[in-house]
């Protein structure tokens, strides 16, 4: 691993952070690090360089080791940003955390104890910095933003077993691909698989970017996300016994599933207390995610229990026909128009991307008697996971999120009226504003689309290039999601 040059004493460590919390990077740069902005104004990593040579004194490099020595104990140096999380629940991680290269030459003969990845990940030193603006900033912009804190982190002892599930699932697949294919043209035809076809097991953990470039471990936002809050004193509900894999988890639903599958929605809610309905006397549309929570013993929302949190698995309730068909479209999120705002962002670096790569669904799959029947009456069937290959999220949330960033910055986005067929006059509301959309992919246009909610039609709280609009989500067309469900496994 090579000899770690740079030795601190934690106590002195700990003063020197705290000295420089609250200040800002530009602030505390001592070595003038921003001063190749004037010459790269799209340097990357331009804050873990001011951390590293500005507060901590030492050159980066990019050996496979930990960065430096605090108490004897060699750690890694990271720093990530942070930034208010657009549904209210504190502070996020502006991305993932990149660790260290997947080494295809020598992780096949690697243990995972004595592994890169694991001693750069055993002991961690994070610095965290507020991503003080809702748009995509040049280098430069980075010296304004403030140092929020920092944390010495250890993961747990279940949370270390996770991450060596994990790692294993890695190392497997490229051992598998090279014990099975001994010329190296036939192994680089294979290596770019290593992302997507793991995506549905990891659960920490992701790998990226694709092969040729050289592939790299990252803890995944959601991950790093967990980390950063739990730091910050937001204390999740944490469930009664452990799961380390997403193997484990099956294995509970396929309980379950033995356990209610054939009961109506109405008996599983009556058992857990559940309620159907609002207090407002409408339908309760989270009655799948408290099912979820209830059978691994918590109480809370999925987003509030730390492991879901961490893994990024969202619950999702899906009503099918008797003959297996769809009956309704599924909302995934809702868009965080920011990230459009940089015309030279990358698809990749997007939170589109990142929802449709790094989250899964757990499906919880029902079936309606009739069409009229009330939710009561559906009755479950089981449970499948979902995640999204490459080629989906190329050739279908690829194509939606370039639109949506055409229209914006040639500004050509409008709202389009809806128009009576008869009349050939507008549409209006019953509370008297026009019925209408903006002009952002259609379902008649593609699997991905985009549609605006909102509980009062008056209110239209998101301006997009000076147009006020209903919060916009993405969803994906319930024929799809129906047909791709057929094809997965029950749990």
């Amino acid at each position: 691993m090579g000899t770690v040059q740079y030795a601190f004493v934690r106590l002195d460590l700990e003063e020197k952070l705290e000295s420089v919390r609250g200040k800002s990077l530009g602030e505390v740069d001592e070595a003038n690090v921003f001063a190749i902005t004037e010459s790269n104004p799209k340097v990357t990593g331009i804050a873990g360089d001011v951390v590293e040579q500005s507060i901590l004194g030492y050159p980066p490099d990019s050996l496979q080791r930990p960065d430096i020595l605090v108490d004897g104990v060699p750690t890694e140096v990271k720093t990530t940003g942070l930034r208010p999380s657009k549904k209210g629940q504190g502070l996020e991680a502006k991305e993932p955390m990149s660790i260290t290269a997947v080494s295809l030459d020598t992780i096949a003969s690697e243990e995972f104890p004595d592994s890169n990845f694991w001693h750069k990940v055993e002991h961690m030193l994070i610095v965290y910095y507020l991503y003080d603006s809702e748009t995509t900033v040049k280098a430069a912009d980075y010296a304004a933003f403030p140092i929020k804190g920092y944390q010495f982190h250890e993961f747990d002892d279940e949370e270390a077993a996770t991450l060596q599930s994990d790692w294993q699932l890695v190392h497997d697949f490229v051992k598998r691909i090279q014990d099975e294919h001994p010329d190296e043209s036939e192994r680089r035809e294979l290596y770019p698989l290593l992302s997507s076809a793991l995506r549905k097991d990891l659960m920490l953990i992701d790998t990226a970017p694709k092969y040729p470039h050289p592939p790299r471990f990252r803890l995944k936002r959601s991950t790093v996300t967990a980390i950063a809050r739990k730091n910050f004193g937001d204390s999740m509900e944490q469930l009664p016994r452990s799961y380390t894999s997403y193997a484990a988890i099956d294995m509970k639903l396929h309980t379950v599933s033995g356990d209610y599958s054939g009961k109506t929605v109405g008996e599983i809610c009556g058992k857990f207390e559940i309620p159907l309905v609002t207090k407002k006397g409408k339908e309760a549309k989270n009655v799948a995610e408290q099912m979820v929570v209830r059978v691994f013993g918590a109480t809370g929302k999925m987003s509030r229990i730390e492991l879901f949190s961490k893994i990024g698995l969202t619950a999702k309730s899906i009503t099918l026909t008797k003959e297996g068909k769809r009956t309704e479209d599924m909302k995934l999120f809702t868009i965080d128009f920011d990230e459009f705002s940089d015309p030279q962002a990358t698809f990749e670096e997007s939170l589109f991307y990142e929802y449709f790569a790094n989250n899964q669904l757990l499906c919880v799959v029902f079936e309606e008697p009739s069409k009229d029947a009330p939710l009561a009456d559906n009755v479950l069937r089981g449970f499948k996971r979902l995640s999204f290959d490459d080629e989906f999220i190329a050739c279908e949330v690829r194509p939606v999120w370039e639109r949506i960033r055409e229209l914006i910055s040639t500004r050509t986005l409008e709202f389009v009226p809806s128009i009576n067929k008869t009349t050939g006059k507008p549409v209006i509301n019953k509370t008297g504003v026009p019925k209408g959309a903006p002009n952002f992919p259609k379902s008649k246009n593609g699997l991905v689309f985009i549609r605006g909610t909102s509980t009062d039609s008056r209110r239209k709280p998101e301006i997009v290039n000076g147009i006020a609009m209903y919060k916009q989500q993405v969803w994906v067309k319930g024929s799809y999601i129906a047909e791709r469900l057929d094809a997965e496994p029950w749990i």
